[in-house]
């Protein structure tokens, strides 16, 4: 596993459609949050999985409140 590596992803905000850059801990295989959207201030669910190559794959939903 990589350590203490941070990656940075771009992608799309689910509310405001907006492109947002975001870091993403590869150090971590699996992992689910809540961050804001740079844009539009709304929370986002991330669930992050991170390859044996060290690849991070992002998915991104509406925190469904």
């Amino acid at each position: 596993m990589t350590a203490n590596r941070l990656e940075e992803v771009n992608t799309q905000c689910p509310y405001c459609w907006q492109s947002i850059q975001v870091l993403i801990d590869c150090s971590v295989e699996a992992q689910e949050y809540i961050e804001d959207c740079q844009v539009c201030c709304r929370p986002i669910v991330f669930d992050v999985l991170v390859d044996d190559g060290g690849s991070p794959t992002v998915n991104l939903s509406s925190d469904g409140s």
